[in-house]
């Protein structure tokens, strides 16, 4: 650790280079700025550089290094466990680094490292093309891809790792690197999994799709009437195309016009299914959920942008996620993953999700260090909620659904999806073998292990 005197020359310094803003503690703003997503994080950074341009990213990494401080890395997403800050580190905070440029022709897109969904979506819908994307319009692009990614489109287009064309980065010795398959492959390869273990993405490109229509519905029901929800889903994805996709998930009803008004602020049953095509294709592909009793519905075309932005929730509440990765959806698993919901703490911003994958998930690069690709389902408990009271009944809950599907887990989960839930559970978000080759990658490009505030890979 550097001395207070030479820490506030390097600070003073820092102030002077970059084009964006610096805070350090006792400054006017800089809580503010330490604030992320998850209200039950709150952590007291050393300096807190907000990056407006690659060379900005370069000089405050070169800073850390100075100062003898670890690096978190803020993309400006989620984080649920809070890696964009740490204590005592130095944040490289890249929100103001948001811009996206799309390549029609080519069916490309460059994204900077701080944007978010809502960015990347909004500027490649006017061209009817699109890429895989998270399940929220505020989910950060460059945690989102290098983490795995999947959403709605996945089934379709593969994981969001899948259509990664290359990445610009700033690594621990504050070098300005490229990665793609032919520069740097090791590189290359680690980031499809590895997150911000390797060092700060200042932009990556992304493969582009045709999306020219994207239809949803989604339908509510009572919480009694889960099991049949479920049933019907799974045989509309058993039997559906690859561009077929959704969730069923159990959620507190907002007053919204397709929810009942009697039924806002309780327990309902949703299932959404998303389709990659037509109004009329959906119906068909949706008649099984359609023909159940049900207390609302939208069926439609909507923009997929807006799609995005249905299970947005606001920064500042409490949350705590995990996952599991499942080898089927049996009879016995859908009354188990149904029972679960009685336990969900209502009314709050809690979700308890359901997922397929399979398709274009299943059929990608067997190489890349994401070894939940080929589990057929997937279980996600997103606790969210606003007081404090409520954190030991939303974070048993959240435990017990891992606990009660853990017979037909795969193992293997998706890092973004979790918080820290320990070393182990990093190497089944990566795979055995995978883990200690990217541990010898970690070595060569952070050897000090100077980004740890990730779901860490040590240098090997």
């Amino acid at each position: 650790m550097a001395s207070p005197s030479k820490a506030g020359a390097a600070v003073a310094a820092l102030r002077e280079d970059l084009v964006g803003d610096v805070f350090a503690p006792g400054d006017p703003g800089y809580d503010d700025a330490r604030a992320v997503f998850n209200a039950m994080i709150d952590r007291r950074p050393a300096v807190i550089a907000q990056c407006a341009r690659p060379e900005d990213v370069v000089r405050a990494v070169r800073c850390a290094r100075d100062l003898d401080l670890p690096i978190a890395v803020r993309g400006g997403g989620h984080s649920v466990a809070g890696m964009a800050v740490g204590d005592g580190a130095l944040v490289v905070d890249l929100r103001r680094m948001h811009e996206v440029s799309v390549d029609p022709d080519a069916r490309t897109v460059r994204v900077q490292g701080g944007a978010t969904m809502s960015h990347l979506d909004r500027a490649t819908h006017p061209y009817g093309l699109a890429t895989t994307g998270g399940r929220a319009s505020t989910t950060g692009v460059g945690g989102f891809v290098l983490g795995g990614g999947t959403g709605w489109l996945d089934r379709a287009f593969g994981l969001a790792v899948d259509n990664l064309l290359g990445a610009d980065l700033v690594t621990a010795d504050g070098s300005p690197v490229h990665a793609d398959a032919d520069e740097h492959p090791d590189l290359f390869w680690a980031l499809h999994g590895g997150s911000s273990n390797f060092g700060v993405a200042t932009a990556l490109t992304l493969r582009l799709h045709e999306l020219p229509r994207f239809t949803i519905a989604m339908v509510l029901f009572l919480p009694t009437a889960g099991p049949d929800v479920v049933r019907a889903f799974r045989e509309i994805i058993r039997t559906g195309p690859d561009e077929v996709s959704g969730a069923v998930l159990y959620f507190t009803g907002p007053p919204e016009p397709f929810v009942p008004p009697d039924l806002v602020g309780k327990l309902l049953c949703g299932a959404l299914v998303t389709y990659v095509g037509g109004e009329e294709g959906l119906r068909r592909l949706a008649e099984p959920l359609l023909a159940l009793p049900h207390e609302g519905k939208i069926v439609g075309p909507v923009p997929y942008p807006d799609v995005q932005c249905m299970l947005d929730d606001p920064p500042g509440m409490r949350n705590y996620w995990s996952a599991e990765y499942l080898t089927g959806l049996p009879d016995a698993l859908v009354d188990v993953f149904c029972g679960l919901a009685d336990g969900m703490p209502v009314p709050t911003g809690t979700q308890h999700i359901i997922f397929p994958q399979g398709g274009a998930i299943a059929a990608g690069p067997a190489e890349y260090p994401v070894p939940y690709r080929n589990a057929p389902w997937a279980t996600h408990p997103f606790g969210i909620w606003e007081n404090p009271g409520d954190d030991e009944q939303a974070m048993a809950w959240v435990r017990d659904v891992r606990a009660a599907v853990r017979p037909w887990s795969t193992g293997a989960v998706y890092l973004n999806f979790i918080g820290d839930e320990g070393a182990d559970r990093v190497v089944a978000g990566l795979g055995t073998d995978n883990a200690r080759r990217l541990g010898e990658v970690k070595r060569r490009y952070d050897p000090d292990n100077v980004f740890r505030f990730n779901h860490n890979i040590r240098p090997a």
